[in-house]
């Protein structure tokens, strides 16, 4: 799956999904998935590379958009408890913007080819999985644009256009899973202080207003 940093701050991938062998489906359904795009990739793909028959496959999912959309939830589901737990925190909105960028740039750093199929793939999902994960989207947005306004409202952050900022912070934040490489010269936990202190600059947020790493 992706690198050992899978299982950083205490999160093991896909521990939610039970039995064993539907964890090994789509385990290899991501990966497939990561390297192939969803629609190159078959049923007969999936299995193969779980050690499985075709014919197993449909022991536990009826269809591959099934996967997809299971993916998709645990992804959504991961990426707004990081969101919405940095934005309940305690502190001042930039302790709490602090946190959510951090945490959110290590997840999509630590689990890439995971993250890379949570976000890109979203156009493969059914209609109604698709209005599903939007609905989990929204969420994350309001998260961060609650977090923004706060500082706002505090004279922490120059932020003329809340909405508009709030796109471009989890933009900012997603396309990690693009580009980051195990073998490049930072870490998950690297890359996640500098995004967070990128976007505090942008928020004209203070210096004195955050203290690193809380």
């Amino acid at each position: 799956m992706d690198s050992a940093a899978e299982t950083a701050g205490g999160y093991q991938p896909w521990s939610e999904v039970t039995p064993d062998a539907a964890r090994r489906l789509l385990i290899a359904a991501v990966e497939a998935f990561a390297e192939r795009g969803y629609h190159a990739t078959t049923t007969r793909d999936i299995a193969g590379r779980a050690g499985m028959s075709p014919a197993a496959l449909y022991i536990h999912y009826k269809t591959k958009e099934e996967l997809l959309h299971r993916i998709s939830r645990i992804g959504h589901d991961k990426a707004l408890e990081i969101l919405t737990t940095a934005a309940d925190a305690p502190g001042g909105a930039a302790e709490r913007l602090d946190a959510a960028v951090r945490s959110f740039v290590r997840w999509h750093a630590a689990h890439h080819t995971t993250a890379r199929v949570v976000q890109y793939e979203l156009d493969a999902l059914a209609p109604e999985h698709r209005s599903e994960i939007v609905a989990l989207r929204r969420q994350s947005d309001a998260a961060v644009r609650r977090i923004l306004a706060d500082g706002v409202e505090a004279g922490e952050f120059d932020v003329p256009d809340v909405p508009g900022t709030t796109l471009a912070v989890l933009s900012l934040c997603i396309d990690v899973a693009r580009w980051f490489s195990v073998s490049g010269p930072r870490t998950p936990d690297e890359v996640g202080a500098l995004y967070a202190d990128l976007v505090l600059r942008m928020v004209g947020a203070r210096p004195h207003e955050v203290q690193p790493g809380t």
